[in-house]
């Protein structure tokens, strides 16, 4: 069985992460392909950050909302119990599929309850300020080493990246087919830099 391997920056409120992380579940049922991927966290809230060039998702105040912020913390919390599996894909599909809002405490909670993590110490780990450490390390490296702007970003292990954003969430076979042309546009093909559609204007 083929072996990939990437890195996936990501945001869990990003729609085109939601169907790039559906189509690797799809990949990973189909059992024709074994994946390997590492989650990495990327904060959209940070990059549409442009007033203050001090500011940061990770180091505003706890009072601050922080869009997105809270989800990374419960994944990161999620990590600690070595849970970040099971509750991965479930608060994907608590955003994009059920429309709950990821920076209600009570979503993220009955998320991760589902997901089978212990609530009292869940609640400890967001109440310390060293779990979004992970957040800044991966956002900053991100755009340090790999240029990263937008999510979902793959990395590859000859490290080739790609940002995809897939028009619709690929259904039946067409996952494995889909996933087989990034790899091969993406990791295989380096003097491709950029593919990108443009919009046809509407008639209305």
């Amino acid at each position: 069985m083929d072996l990939i391997e990437f890195e996936l920056f990501y945001d869990y409120n990003c729609p085109f992460v939601y169907r790039a992380a559906e189509m690797l579940e799809s990949v990973r049922d189909s059992r024709e392909r074994q994946v390997e991927i590492v989650w990495r966290y990327f904060s959209l809230s940070q990059v549409n950050s442009r007033n203050d060039p001090s500011w940061t998702a990770w180091g505003a105040p706890a009072s601050e909302h922080v869009q997105g912020r809270l989800a990374f913390a419960t994944a990161e919390a999620a990590r600690r119990q070595g849970r970040f599996g099971e509750i991965h894909m479930a608060l994907l599909r608590a955003r994009h599929r059920d429309r709950q809002d990821l920076d209600d405490p009570a979503v993220v909670e009955k998320v991760a309850e589902q997901s089978g993590l212990d609530l009292d110490r869940l609640r400890t780990d967001l109440a310390d300020p060293g779990i979004l450490n992970a957040l800044a390390s991966d956002h900053l490296e991100a755009r340090s080493k790999h240029g990263v702007f937008g999510t979902p970003t793959f990395v590859f292990t000859n490290g080739a990246a790609a940002y995809v954003r897939l028009a619709q969430q690929p259904l039946n076979g067409d996952a494995v087919r889909i996933l087989d042309e990034i790899v091969r546009i993406a990791a295989g093909e380096p003097s491709i830099l950029e593919i990108k559609r443009p919009v046809k204007p509407s008639l209305d």
